[in-house]
């Protein structure tokens, strides 16, 4: 609901809008306001949406059922089981929510809006103002950052706005204060998780159970997405043996989360390595040797629990080349001798891979348009379906259409995403920006560059060599013959030649069948591996992320400088999720982490000492644009390797026989708590040997 009715689903939920001339006046008089209430006891956690029943969406499964992994589970030298509390997390754009709505002649409606699904907005917008979608026109030309946060969510404002907007016959600006926009906008989905595996005397793993809990707010946004996305990516990197994997998508009186960069993956995903780190300590072996063992390959198995094959996998390329590069086993022997002797600083290390799936799962939004256009002074601009906040989009494609015409940047111009030049358009989401609108790019461009090289082949007395024509260095060269890139659009606009293209993509080789939970739902997969190194204090729970190397999958780059950044930035922002950025809830219901005092996301004083990136620069053996890889959303997991190097420091006090129990974000506090844990089992079991 755009405004509460009757009921409210949760604390802060927006009941009014107040129309104004001036910020101030629409706040004193939001304050005389009066909603009276009757109180109950709101929904909070899995265990009480349980208890009560209460899902916004169908549960889900896939893998075999509980009956037939059972006795695998029974029958195995070893099992473990564990459980794993995983936070949320606020997307603290730097842009909040805003959206401005200006009325046009005839029920006409613009609309300026920081979304990263324009032809959402467009519709939704569309249905409050009961007008057909033509009728509204969106334009989205930056944002301050989105991080999908604004895929869904930014399209609530945007009515408002156009509601009041349309009533009143005047432009209308809504634009939510920071402490409003974290009461009511959706975060990452806090999720809680358990597990049981089975595994040999090496360490491989035979059979998997795991049941995901997401908790989804009050009503579903993308949750049924989300946790699917989290059961696809609860194996990470590794053959589970006989598996069942179940999701719940729990109803809880909080906001609605929604998606946020992994969407879903990283809460999936950490579990994986929860478990190898839980075998790890029951074995007494190192994790990495039990990582590396159970990678997805021909001595364990090639095919996903949802039955889609893993194909081209460079984990154990990469993984090597890390763990030589930065002397993963010297240094683990140097920190084990130095917890031997340090009896305050404990140190801690991992090196954990990720495998990420890139494509919407949703099988009809992976498609993208774009419309290319050539004016008679040589210049290009171009418009796609993709919305830039901050990743560097508009450049890459800017870069795919100067390559295609052999230009220079100089000469392309990427205009504002706008909802009546390309329509029907998908979300920039799902780290398919470039990938979907890229190749949507490409399409329009040679539609174009035919149509060019015929009209030079043909002015050159050489029509059946049209195929021949290259677009280099500002020219069209045809054998000896050469001529200005803007000299032939003058003559192909003489000649009549149509200088404007649309294009059109659609990914290639998805079939997901939900019901049966199998089919491919993944164009491809994106791989990285990142080592940590960590150094806690083990009076007070603090700690220090000391040394990053992380070696990432892009494919081909099309620009080194764009992908290291978004690996950069991802890693840190992982980093808050799993350290620092703790969302809190009283016993109401009510957010208080509310604003930057009370919620703490990483400084540039958290950036570890020693930070090395580097790209793996192998192509993408897909049909990809050019090759590369989506880089948006598969780093950010490359920092659960710090929470398992924070586990390992803690286990060090056991001699590296314990496992912790360190929910997410490992704050200091957690930490504290988890090395009070460690000490009380180990004078536990120094008690029982004395006796």
């Amino acid at each position: 609901p755009l405004l509460a009715k009757k009921e409210t689903k949760f604390f802060g939920q927006p009941v009014f809008a107040v129309l104004a001339t001036s910020v101030q006046l629409a706040r004193q008089a939001a304050t005389k306001g009066q909603i009276n209430v009757v109180e109950s006891t709101p929904v909070l956690n899995a265990n009480t949406a349980h208890q009560q029943q209460t899902f916004v969406r169908p549960t889900h499964r896939f893998g075999l059922n509980s009956a037939q992994v059972q006795p695998t589970l029974d029958d195995s030298t070893h099992s473990v089981e564990g459980s794993l509390r995983i936070g949320g997390q606020e997307h603290m754009y730097l842009e909040g929510q805003v959206s401005l709505a200006i009325p046009d002649e005839e029920d006409r409606m613009k609309i300026y809006t920081s979304s990263q699904h324009p032809s959402e907005v467009q519709k939704l917008v569309a249905e409050v103002l009961n007008v057909k979608l033509h009728r509204v026109m969106v334009d989205m030309r930056r944002m301050g950052g989105g991080f999908g946060g604004k895929e869904t969510q930014a399209a609530q404002w945007a009515c408002i706005a156009a509601l009041l907007a349309s009533r009143n016959k005047c432009a209308v600006k809504l634009r939510l204060p920071r402490f409003t926009d974290m009461h009511v906008t959706g975060k990452r989905h806090p999720f809680e998780n358990h597990f049981e595996v089975a595994f040999d005397s090496t360490g491989k793993i035979e059979a998997t159970r795991m049941e995901i809990n997401g908790i989804c707010g009050h009503s579903p946004d993308l949750s049924d997405a989300i946790v699917d996305r989290a059961m696809f990516h609860a194996d990470n990197g590794y053959f589970l043996g006989v598996s069942d994997i179940v999701g719940h998508r729990l109803q809880t009186n909080m906001v609605s989360h929604t998606a946020y960069r992994g969407f879903g993956g990283p809460q999936g995903m950490i579990m994986a390595e929860a478990m190898m780190d839980k075998v790890a300590r029951a074995l007494g072996v190192d994790p990495l040797s039990v990582r590396k063992r159970n990678l997805y390959g021909p001595s364990t198995g090639t095919t996903t629990p949802y039955g889609m094959e893993v194909e081209h996998n460079l984990l154990p390329d990469m993984i090597d080349e890390l763990e030589t590069n930065a002397q993963y086993w010297q240094r683990r022997e140097a920190i084990t001798q130095f917890n031997r002797t340090s009896p305050i600083i404990k140190k801690g290390l991992a090196l954990t891979p990720v495998k990420f799936g890139i494509s919407f799962t949703a099988k009809h939004l992976n498609q993208a348009g774009a419309l290319v256009h050539i004016y008679t002074d040589g210049s290009i601009q171009v418009n796609h379906g993709g919305t830039e906040m901050g990743q560097g989009l508009h450049t890459k494609i800017g870069q795919i259409a100067a390559n295609e015409f052999g230009v220079g940047l100089d000469m392309i111009e990427v205009t504002s995403t706008r909802t009546d030049k390309v329509p029907n358009t998908s979300p920039t989401a799902a780290s398919s920006g470039t990938d979907l609108n890229g190749k949507a790019v490409q399409s329009a461009c040679l539609i174009l560059k035919k149509r060019l090289a015929s009209c030079f082949a043909k002015s050159v007395g050489q029509p059946e060599n049209a195929d021949s024509v290259a677009f280099v260095d500002g020219q069209l060269v045809l054998g000896e013959h050469c001529i200005a890139f803007a000299d032939l659009v003058q003559t192909a606009y003489f000649e009549r030649v149509s200088l404007s293209a649309s294009g059109f993509y659609k990914t290639p080789k998805l079939q997901y069948n939900r019901d049966t939970g199998e089919g491919r739902p993944f164009f491809y997969f994106a791989y990285g591996v990142s080592m940590s190194e960590v150094s806690i204090d083990t009076l007070t729970g603090e700690y220090t992320v000391d040394k990053v190397d992380i070696i990432h999958d892009v494919g081909k780059s099309l620009n080194p400088a764009i992908d290291v950044g978004q690996i950069e930035g991802a890693f840190i922002q992982g980093m808050g999720w799993l350290t620092t950025e703790d969302l809190k809830w009283n016993k109401d219901g009510k957010l208080i982490s509310e604003n930057m005092a009370t919620y703490k996301i990483p400084a540039i004083g958290d950036t570890p000492p020693h930070f090395n990136v580097s790209l793996f620069g192998r192509k993408n053996a897909e049909d990809s644009i050019y090759h590369s890889k989506a880089v948006g959303e598969p780093p950010f997991m490359l920092a659960i390797s710090v929470w398992c190097a924070l586990k390992d420091a803690i286990s060090s006090l056991s001699g590296y026989t314990q496992d912790p129990q360190l929910d997410t974000p490992a704050t200091p506090e957690r930490i504290l708590d988890a090395l009070g844990k460690v000490q009380s089992l180990q004078c536990s079991e120094g008690v029982r040997k004395a006796r």
